[in-house]
């Protein structure tokens, strides 16, 4: 437990540990590296995707999405009608960017999750 002594406790990173509730409502600390993409509210309308099998589903539906972009784009090659990628343009830099986004929380949150595991820590909900 966290609170034995001998317990390795979170190591400071750049800003120090990074102070959060666990499920469990103890106030933890985890280093930059063990918290993982945000999870608290963040004051916006929606709330984030904290969880590794949240964000993988993200990101294999932001992958679809760039698949239909790469097959709309095939379609505008074969059929010629490239007069059309003046209205359309702004989907190729998105259909890049999104899952390259979508992948990379996941790829933070799972190795976030790792090293929860090792530590023996809670996932934060906060």
């Amino acid at each position: 437990m966290p609170q034995e002594p001998g317990y390795p406790h979170a190591q400071p990173g750049k800003d120090g540990p990074i102070q959060r509730r666990a499920g469990n409502g103890d106030l933890i600390a985890y280093t930059a590296e063990e918290y993982g993409v945000r999870k608290d509210r963040g004051h916006g309308l929606v709330k984030p995707v904290g969880s590794s099998g949240g964000l993988l589903f993200l990101a294999i539906l932001a992958s679809l999405f760039a698949g239909g972009v790469a097959y709309g784009l095939a379609r505008i090659a074969v059929d010629g009608t490239w007069e059309m990628l003046g209205d359309i343009w702004w989907t190729i830099p998105v259909g890049i960017l999104v899952p390259l986004v979508a992948w990379t929380s996941f790829a933070k949150e799972r190795r976030a999750g790792k090293l929860r595991r090792t530590r023996n820590l809670p996932r934060p909900v906060e």
